[in-house]
């Protein structure tokens, strides 16, 4: 795939959107259709990883595919008009689509429910790539040529590392300042709302050095 002079991913959930209200609900529908107990609170306090890994926390390794697929059946009734855009999330992808780059998704979640979102919160990226995962997500961000990555979580920061990309973390997620830090983040900003004036200034050092 040819690559554009400047491409920025971007995680999805805890970065972009805050999905822990649909993600709460969803869980609750499925929890009630299968007749589980589901912490549903707990869940939403440790989004980012894939959805698998949340399952085997509730049920046996067995039915861990069939749950899964049951889940994201149930996602888009009930985790979609929920989810709210994070606070300068449609500012960061605009921001670098108007220095002419590109922003894309890179996100664990799976791809159709992720497209909803963005869809649903008119947040208008320019391509997305579902089910990848922490290194895994490197896949995706080399594909696209990607040199700068932003996520939450500290698996984003292994991605964009894998990736040889810049990894800019946003501490609005699970993980700490401190973990994203320690993780190896070139980085970390409070939130979204910064990143297009921190990538302005990167862009104008880029250019002078």
């Amino acid at each position: 795939m040819a690559t554009h002079t400047l491409t920025v991913g971007f995680d999805l959930d805890m970065t972009l959107i805050d999905s822990r209200p649909g993600i709460k609900d969803a869980y609750a529908a499925l929890s009630a259709a299968t007749g589980t107990y589901i912490d549903t609170d707990l869940v939403t306090t440790r989004l980012g990883p894939p959805l698998e890994q949340e399952i085997r926390n509730w049920f046996p390794e067995e039915r861990v595919a069939e749950i899964a697929d049951r889940y994201r059946a149930l996602y888009p009734e009930h985790a979609i008009t929920g989810t709210l855009a994070m606070e300068g999330a449609r500012e960061a992808i605009e921001g670098v689509q108007r220095l002419g780059g590109r922003a894309i998704v890179v996100t664990a979640k799976y791809e159709p429910n992720a497209k909803l979102h963005l869809k649903h919160l008119d947040i208008n990226a320019d391509a997305v790539v579902g089910s990848l995962w922490a290194e895994g997500k490197a896949e995706a961000l080399r594909e696209y040529g990607a040199s700068v990555y932003v996520g939450d979580h500290t698996g984003d920061v292994r991605g964009a590392r894998a990736a040889g990309a810049l990894s800019v973390a946003v501490a609005t997620g699970p993980c700490s300042e401190e973990e994203l830090r320690e993780a190896g983040a070139d980085v970390v900003l409070p939130g979204l709302s910064a990143f297009p004036a921190w990538l302005e200034g990167y862009l104008a050092d880029a250019s002078r050095g």
